[in-house]
């Protein structure tokens, strides 16, 4: 019959049907107590048995049969010779499925909004392509002047805020060659344009940890960019805020340089990379 509970599908679920939301009745108290054991071991990097269970207070015993068990599916590794444990490619392939299917443009939008709202400026998110930043997303403000960057926005590496907080990045090799390809385009007339003073301008951004377009690719605009590091700890994107000059003023970029960086930072360590802290 049409209406037979039978003919309905099974609607798929994330939990059991008679789940509550218990935390202690829904943990398994020995599985958390081993994946313990293994972030410790990240943490030590490698570790002797001993070492390993006087770190956390637990029997050698145990820990013994957590690691073996791990290492029966690759996730610890043991030196014989040197008998010290350590974390094994299983936990790196585990946590690469994390990383393949991690979003940039999702996993910022909400740190786009969260910026565009401490600041009242426009956010932006970029990546570096070739010689020019891309602009992938936007969080607008809702003041009538503003910056806009529609996705697929191509922007000079040196005439950007953000570009600068990748450049910094860079090493010094690689900087120079933007310029031995061919001569920046000078946009207006506080664009760096000559290798030293981009240099200098990025040993600048280095020490603050953000970097600062002052109307170097339009005038009466500013901008203020942070990068975004991957696992390895090299700038892979870069989350900025850009506005007028009357609001954007010198007065507030400390602040709003400090802004821009923790939610950069708070990205990264969402996407699981490493943060750089700024150079002195």
């Amino acid at each position: 019959m049409a209406d037979d509970p039978q003919n309905f599908p099974t609607r798929a679920r994330g939990r059991p049907k008679a789940w509550v939301d218990k935390t202690d009745q829904n943990t398994i108290k020995s599985l958390d107590r081993a994946l313990i054991v293994l972030a410790r071991l990240g943490d030590m990097e490698e570790a002797t048995l001993s070492e390993l269970a006087s770190d956390l207070g637990q029997s050698a015993a145990t820990i013994y049969r957590v690691l073996t068990t791990y290492q029966s599916h690759g996730f610890t590794e043991f030196d014989d010779a040197r008998q010290v444990w350590s974390v094994g490619a299983g936990a790196f392939l585990t946590g690469a499925k994390f990383l393949r299917r991690t979003s940039l443009v999702e996993r910022a939008r909400p740190h786009l909004r969260s910026l565009m709202e401490a600041t009242g400026e426009t956010a932006n998110l970029g990546v570096a392509k070739d010689d020019n930043v891309l602009f992938l997303s936007q969080a607008e403000t809702h003041h009538a002047i503003r910056a806009f960057f529609p996705p697929g926005t191509l922007s000079p590496m040196h005439a950007s805020g953000i570009g600068k907080a990748l450049l910094a990045q860079w090493p010094h090799t690689r900087v120079e060659g933007l310029f031995a390809a061919r001569t920046p385009e000078m946009f207006t007339e506080h664009t760096l344009v000559t290798p030293d003073a981009l240099q200098h301008d990025l040993h600048k951004t280095r020490q603050r940890g953000y970097s600062f377009d002052a109307e170097e690719k339009n005038i009466g605009m500013r901008c203020i960019a942070a990068p975004v590091f991957d696992v390895a700890g090299e700038a892979v994107a870069g989350l900025s805020i850009s506005g007028p000059v009357a609001r954007v003023t010198d007065a507030k970029i400390v602040e709003m340089g400090a802004a821009v960086r923790a939610e950069a930072d708070a990205l990264t360590l969402e996407l699981g990379g490493v943060v750089v802290a700024a150079s002195s």
